[in-house]
């Protein structure tokens, strides 16, 4: 493309993200002008929706219902994709990329789905793809790992990626309320979806993991390749017993990368994590990353991780980065660039087994109050080599039983899975028990 002077920028979507950029961009547009060297127009709108009222002031003759004509229109440098989904979404940025044009996005969705797709997309039709704003918001996590830390191979980054989850967790922890109460009063607040599954059963988390992995080691980590679980099971006895061992519970993304055996493992679950710990008090909305790199050691961010402003200001970061790429030239580092720079890159990467992932862990157990119980767990546990650290012993909501809080010594996926189903098998476990990690990480 030509260096053009003006830069037509086109939106796919005018939510509550696309407003925020169209307010920021407008208010901000002389400042960003002046430092960009070049003209920026907001040229055209595509919603499904013309008449709805909004927050922002756009001249009828800007919108439109097409929003597959915005992406492939010639005017149009930058697209801007804020539709969500993966279908209209999906095609809109195929069909700009495969003009050669800079698509702009916030949809982890799509690229969790997509992206192998999109990337190559990008590379045939000489187009690029800035996807900033889908992972945790306003932290430009996605910047400092293809531009910042990019003499690093990354051996471990763990971060907090929902702000909706780490919300209830807080709110939780600090006033003893129960998750249904909370999830309740979040939704009557619209800190929390009217559906929230896929924040609550951590697959929002696990689309922007995939995100992290493929850009950090060049490998597409699908959902149904990673361990996944959500919080709706954590209780205020797991809360409390966590502060008394001195832990918060927090949601994380895990990626460990073993670069001898050359093994990726992504998961997603409640962890509990030592207070000493950055990440353990980063409460609220707020999102936090800690990336630990071989060179520089590790690097925390923290920040907001959803929301209008927070979100629009990655988009406006993109889109600035995007116009100097017209305007200069300036080369950027695309992910696949980005993974072959790390030690086997992508090359030969293989998916870790669950023998090689390693933690200790935190059980929740109901149980028949009546002797030998405990012994029958143990024995279970041995059998799998699961080596059980401490036991408390609490009363119980159900009748005529007990409740057993373990915390185990190192131990691994695939014991503690096949301890899970052995105590299952007992007639003395009255309930599904609940699992959860805990976080030894060093910072």
């Amino acid at each position: 493309m030509s260096k053009p002077s003006v830069i037509n920028i086109g939106f796919c979507g005018l939510g509550t993200v696309g407003q925020g950029v169209w307010k920021h961009l407008s208010a901000s547009r002389a400042a960003l002008e002046a430092r960009l060297g070049a003209r920026l127009e907001l040229y055209r709108v595509a919603v499904r929706n013309p008449g709805k009222a909004r927050g922002v002031d756009i001249p009828a003759a800007k919108l439109t219902t097409d929003a597959l004509a915005v992406a492939i229109d010639p005017a149009v440098h930058i697209v801007c994709e804020l539709i969500g989904g993966t279908a209209l979404a999906r095609e809109v940025t195929l069909a700009a990329l495969a003009r050669g044009k800079i698509v702009v996005s916030a949809n982890k969705a799509l690229l969790c789905e997509s992206g192998a797709e999109i990337f190559a997309a990008a590379r045939k039709g000489g187009g690029h793809f800035f996807f900033e704003a889908s992972v945790a918001g306003g932290i430009p996590i996605i910047k400092a790992l293809r531009e910042g830390l990019i003499a690093n191979r990354f051996p471990r980054i763990y971060g907090i990626l929902n702000g909706t989850c780490n919300y209830l967790l807080t709110r939780m922890e600090r006033e003893g309320v129960s998750y249904a109460d909370v999830l309740a009063d979040a939704k009557r607040l619209g800190y929390a979806e009217a559906d929230e599954t896929l924040d609550v059963q951590g697959w929002d988390t696990a689309h922007k993991a995939a995100i992290l992995a493929y850009l950090a080691h060049g490998m597409w980590v699908k959902t149904d390749q990673m361990l996944v679980e959500g919080i709706t099971r954590i209780t205020q006895t797991d809360i409390v017993h966590a502060a008394q061992l001195g832990y918060g519970i927090k949601l994380l993304a895990v990626i460990t990368r073993d670069f001898e055996a050359n093994q990726l493992f992504v998961r997603v679950h409640p962890t509990l994590l030592p207070r000493r710990l950055v990440l353990a008090n980063v409460d609220g909305v707020y999102n936090g990353i800690a990336v630990t790199g071989d060179v520089v050691g590790t690097t925390i961010y923290i920040g907001r991780g959803a929301g209008q402003d927070a979100t629009a200001s990655a988009v406006i970061g993109d889109i600035a980065d995007a116009v100097t790429l017209l305007t200069s030239g300036k080369s950027v580092v695309v992910p696949d660039e980005a993974a072959a720079i790390h030690a086997g890159g992508r090359k030969g990467v293989k998916l870790a087994p669950l023998e090689s992932i390693c933690s200790r862990y935190y059980l929740r157990l109901e149980v028949r109050d009546q002797p030998g119980v405990l012994a029958q767990v143990a024995t279970i546990m041995a059998q799998n080599r699961v080596s059980i650290e401490s036991v408390i012993q609490r009363g119980s909501r159900l009748p005529d039983a007990a409740m057993l809080i373990l915390t185990t010594h190192q131990s691994n996926e695939q014991a503690i899975r096949t301890t899970l189903a052995g105590l299952a098998q007992l007639a003395s476990v009255l309930e599904e028990p609940l699992l959860l990690r805990i976080g030894d990480f060093e910072e």
